[in-house]
């Protein structure tokens, strides 16, 4: 709005505003006359800008408007497809909606309300993680014990009183991702705390023997069952794939003396194995021998019972034939008697009744055998 001129009215003393219609966009510092620069007429710019702008809706802002409108399909066609996401085979997908866990989605090609409104986590639940307990894989090498263990963690009580030093490693992945993503705040430290806690239970129960020699597998299957039921206790979503017993030893203090009884105990073990070997040897050779006598001893006596009971039905029936003709049978057996006493003997027969005394014996069974030689002659 313009200033107006100087002069008296009725208007006050800055005059009255040019360009009727109006008032007093501002007011003039007071002071003398002389001519001042006109300012910044504000309603005039506002409507210049007001014209402006409809001018352009009413003769080009149709096409522009379509253009504004196409262009703001694409933006919401594009934040939509924003959603589509692909799960890996060895993922799985949390899906949250506004920060609150909705569901789980498998693998492949999923979808979710676009962000902010869902966002999806994808945690691999195949690969196996390693925790390592009372030792470090990568810790340098202590001179003495050459296992680079930790003793804060390793050293442990045995169920008899005794400091045995134990260094295991746990392997684990994700059984259950959303239980994973939000009941436990760090895994790695969690699964640590429980295995470690785990093992001193189980070695707190058992005597000192078992662990450094047969009884170690025992123990870490002990010990993947007891983490496992106090991680689902958590509900903390892992999985315990193995418990892996790397060491176990006496402390560096006594571990001589506790060499020299282990060997000991293995020298224990060789002479047992070798005397059961000799009783393993000996015994079934012996049962063998056993058995044997008893099969002669039974085959003998069945051997002189039948022969005792021939020579028993031999004599009955001899016995029935003298019954029922005494003189016959008693020649009979006469004669059967010198036929089996004289039987290859060389026999001169004497006839006491005869004049000549003694008869030329007639051997019959040398004409038999030469009478084939004979018959061979030509």
């Amino acid at each position: 709005m313009a200033w107006g001129d100087k002069g008296g009215n009725d208007n006050g003393p800055w005059g009255k505003p040019s360009g009727g219609g109006g008032s007093g966009g501002g007011n003039r510092p007071p002071g003398g006359g002389g001519n001042v620069p006109p300012g910044p007429d504000f309603e005039l710019i506002m409507r210049k800008s007001h014209d402006k702008f409809r001018e352009f809706f009413s003769q080009g802002g149709g096409e522009s408007g379509k253009g504004i409108a196409l262009i703001a399909v694409i933006i919401l066609l594009l934040w939509l497809a924003s959603g589509v996401y692909f799960v890996k085979a060895d993922e799985q997908g949390v899906v949250l909606r506004f920060g609150e866990y909705t569901r789980t989605t498998s693998a492949g090609l999923n979808y979710h309300l676009p962000y902010p409104i869902e966002r999806v986590i994808t945690p691999k639940v195949t690969v196996v993680n390693r925790t390592e307990i009372g030792f470090r894989s990568g810790a340098i090498r202590n001179s003495r014990a050459g296992d680079g263990s930790i003793p804060e963690e390793s050293l442990m009580l045995t169920g008899d009183e005794n400091i045995v030093n134990v260094s295991f490693e746990v392997q684990w992945k994700i059984g259950n991702a959303p239980d994973y993503l939000f009941n436990i705040r760090d895994p790695e430290d969690t699964v640590k705390a429980v295995g470690e806690s785990a093992m001193r239970e189980i070695v707190g129960k058992t005597p000192i023997t078992p662990i450094l020699a047969e009884g170690k597998s025992e123990a870490a299957l002990a010990t993947k069952i007891l983490m496992q039921q106090m991680l689902d206790s958590y509900k903390s979503g892992v999985e315990i794939v193995s418990v892996n017993l790397k060491d176990a030893d006496p402390p560096a203090q006594v571990i001589d003396a506790f060499r020299d009884v282990q060997s000991a105990r293995a020298d224990l073990e060789t002479a047992r194995n070798q005397a059961e070997a000799y009783r393993n040897d000996i015994i079934p050779r012996a049962r063998g021998e056993a058995q044997k006598m008893i099969l002669e001893a039974e085959g003998y006596k069945q051997e002189v019972v039948a022969r005792a009971q021939g020579e028993a039905s031999r004599f009955l029936a001899v016995y029935n034939e003298f019954k029922q003709a005494k003189d016959v049978t008693k020649k009979r057996i006469y004669l059967e008697t010198m036929e089996e006493i004289m039987h290859g003997m060389n026999k001169i027969i004497v006839d006491n009744k005869g004049t000549q005394g003694v008869l030329p014996y007639l051997p019959l069974s040398e004409l038999k055998n030469n009478k084939p030689a004979e018959e061979a002659k030509p």
